[in-house]
């Protein structure tokens, strides 16, 4: 392990604790797996841990332990709360020229006036974390960082603290011999309410066919029950080699933890560029190249697939059109192939204007079209009448910023909650005019596979 920078020394930054500041300090290290990070944190930061790989596997992080919780509860404000008290923070930052940004890392919850008690309860509107030991894996090498937010004057023995704790980690974490995970052994499956979900779908539709929006997109859940509680390192290692194109999470908060392994990015800002992709429209994978190949070509070639695609092309463009110059999204969309699912994607790249942040796009994008429909406010106000649960996290916007403007949000689809022994599993679909209810179920099936197989559940069909 050597040292990158060298930080400012408490001594020298004493006399800087007249208010709140933020200290960092970034080593870089070889060998280093953000897994076997994120493992080597479980003892002793139990429900105080993040996890991510971007869908190119250029960037993964682990975050270990909370040097700041930022949450809000208002509904339409979360993005505002978060901006604002990040943006505090990073006024307050300490380090020197060379040290890693420092990253904040979290989710929204998909729609903060549902009310409805569930296994959601301790999820606030937004739930954000600054890391107290961060890893940043970057095209192959492993920068670790210390953060931590001060405003007293023991800030020397804290950060020294802090600075054993890293070299501990990473200690166990180069040496450590792990064992391959091994699936957990589920006991059952509770599948809820799916006369409740057929008889949204029906409503959902008939409601379209009367002259209500074109597109809405409803959702359900389904349990596994399992012998013992379930590890959250296991469950990213068996994500993580199943689900390689896709990106990759993992959010603890106490003892829920938020997990997912989802294709579809909602927006990534990146040295003064917007990139988003829209995902909408899906289809399973063959068993052979030619059924693949096949089934590829009858999902570009669908009618109704196709609709469902363009609605969130139209949207996604509206927004960055009214956010951004130099909008550039091609002609028509291309197949994204995951292990389980084919999709139609269409990428889409910008110049955000002057004075527009990573968080103004993601607040503007969410929810797309591919999660809530068109037009946006008639399609939320039907979900909340028509369907029976509480999404939570489920739909939407998970990820990150650093202190200098740059981050990436995914939309948490293919995603679970797990609480010790328990998971919920998330899986949803756009209803238009034509949509069949008992297709739409079948199709849920297809989008539980993931999170199902990930967990050794049984896949249906």
């Amino acid at each position: 392990m050597k040292r990158k920078t060298t930080p400012h020394s408490m001594a020298e930054t004493g006399r800087m604790m007249d208010g709140l500041r933020f200290y960092t300090e970034t080593v870089e290290s070889d060998r280093l797996s953000p897994q076997a990070f994120f493992e080597a944190g479980e003892m002793e930061f139990a429900g105080r841990r993040f996890y991510w790989e971007n869908r190119d596997k250029t960037r993964k992080m682990a975050g270990i332990g909370h040097a700041a919780r930022l949450t809000s509860k208002d509904g339409d404000a979360r993005f505002e709360d978060i901006r604002t008290q990040w943006q505090r923070l990073c006024s307050v930052i300490v380090k020197e020229e060379g040290d890693q940004s420092p990253v904040l890392f979290g989710g929204f919850s998909f729609d903060p006036e549902n009310r409805r008690e569930s296994e959601w309860t301790g999820f606030p509107a937004a739930l954000f974390v600054v890391p107290q030991i961060q890893l940043v894996e970057k095209d192959g090498r492993a920068f670790v960082s210390i953060n931590l937010v001060s405003d007293d004057g023991s800030a020397a023995g804290d950060f020294e603290k802090l600075r054993l704790i890293r070299d501990r980690l990473i200690h166990e974490a180069q040496v450590k011999e792990r064992t391959p995970a091994l699936k957990p052994d589920v006991l059952r499956l509770h599948e809820y309410a799916k006369a409740d979900y057929v008889r949204a779908v029906e409503g959902v539709r008939d409601g379209i066919l009367e002259g209500g929006p074109e597109k809405v997109v409803i959702a359900r859940s389904v349990g596994l029950e399992f012998a013992a509680p379930v590890r959250h390192s296991e469950v990213l290692e068996h994500l993580s080699a199943e689900q390689q194109e896709s990106y990759l999470f993992g959010l603890e908060n106490g003892d829920g933890f938020f997990f997912g392994a989802t294709p579809e990015r909602l927006v990534k800002m990146e040295d003064g560029k917007g990139l988003t992709a829209c995902v909408a429209g899906s289809i399973r994978r063959g068993k052979t190249v030619e059924e693949d190949r096949l089934l590829g070509e009858s999902l570009l070639k669908d009618p109704k697939n196709r609709e469902e695609h363009q609605f969130v092309v139209q949207m996604i463009g509206d927004v960055f059109r009214s956010l951004c110059s130099d909008v550039r999204i091609p002609a028509g969309p291309r197949l994204l192939k995951v292990r389980d699912i084919q999709h139609l994607f269409t990428p889409v790249e910008a110049t955000p204007n002057v004075g527009t942040d990573l968080l103004d796009l993601v607040q503007a994008l969410h929810p797309t079209p591919a999660l809530g429909g068109t037009p946006r406010d008639e399609a939320l106000r039907m979900i909340r009448k028509n369907e029976k649960m509480d999404r939570g996290y489920y739909g939407a916007p998970i990820g990150w910023i650093d202190a200098e403007g740059d981050g990436e949000f995914a939309v948490a689809i293919r995603s679970g909650l797990l609480k010790g022994d328990r998971a919920h599993l998330y899986a949803g679909g756009g209803i238009v005019a034509g949509s069949v209810p008992e297709e739409e179920y079948e199709e849920t099936w297809v989008k539980f596979r993931p999170m199902m197989r990930a967990l050794g559940g049984a896949l249906h069909g």
